[in-house]
């Protein structure tokens, strides 16, 4: 009787790097061309924006933050369509808008171009709130669906010069999440079951985009959320 397969190896461990390092990979990238658009990818409280924000501060007037989360649809529209309770899935998203966006981005139009950005204090997208000047090199956009396969989402990747996915420990993640709605008011019962419900079920559907990336990173000094 032949002996049983062996288990599979396991798989590579994740590439670790400093901000630092990070920094430094997308300055050489601002300076690769005209303009350069970088996105970072992950989970719900992956540290997306943290690491997008830092970078773009490192870089200065070179370089600009355009968030997907700007094309949050509005509250009325998700009551509309019965999308209220899952505010934050893909389909919670005007994801058409988002990929026009980046493609005048990436076609360096020599006006400014204006994007949306997401106020948190008021759970709604505010229109016209970033400015992206011509003589910006690094457009950074970050969200948890630029990798998705998915039409129309699917545009995105390609239309990104590189594509980063953040990976964080699930543990992490939920602890964050949970602090980020009890930030909000939401009571401890109310911030878990969002942080292990929606959030979860949209982290499960990223975490299949992380083979579209460039780089799959852990961060060895990963700032506060």
């Amino acid at each position: 009787m032949p002996p049983p397969p062996s288990p599979p190896p396991p798989p590579p461990p994740t590439p670790s790097y400093t901000v630092a390092e990070l920094v430094g990979r997308a300055r050489a990238l601002a300076e690769a061309g005209p303009r350069q658009l970088l996105g970072i990818a992950g989970a719900p409280g992956a540290g997306k924006s943290t690491l997008a924000e830092r970078i773009v501060a490192e870089l200065g007037p070179t370089a600009r933050l355009v968030p997907m989360d700007g094309f949050h649809l509005a509250q009325v529209e998700l009551r509309r369509l019965g999308r209220a309770e899952r505010k934050g899935a893909a389909d919670t998203f005007d994801a058409n808008g988002y990929v026009s966006l980046l493609r005048r981005l990436r076609r360096l139009e020599m006006t400014a171009v204006y994007a949306p950005t997401f106020r948190r204090d008021l759970e709604e997208p505010v229109a016209g709130a970033i400015e992206v000047p011509p003589e910006v090199r690094l457009v950074v956009t970050e969200g948890n669906y630029l990798l998705l396969s998915d039409p129309p989402w699917d545009e995105v990747r390609s239309l990104l010069h590189e594509a980063w996915f953040l990976d964080l420990d699930a543990e992490v993640r939920h602890r964050r999440l949970i602090d980020r709605r009890l930030g909000y008011g939401q009571s401890p019962e109310q911030a878990r079951a969002w942080a292990l419900g929606s959030d979860e079920a949209n982290a499960a559907r990223v975490a299949g985009t992380a083979d579209r990336a460039d780089l799959v990173v852990r961060l060895t000094d990963p700032p506060p959320d």
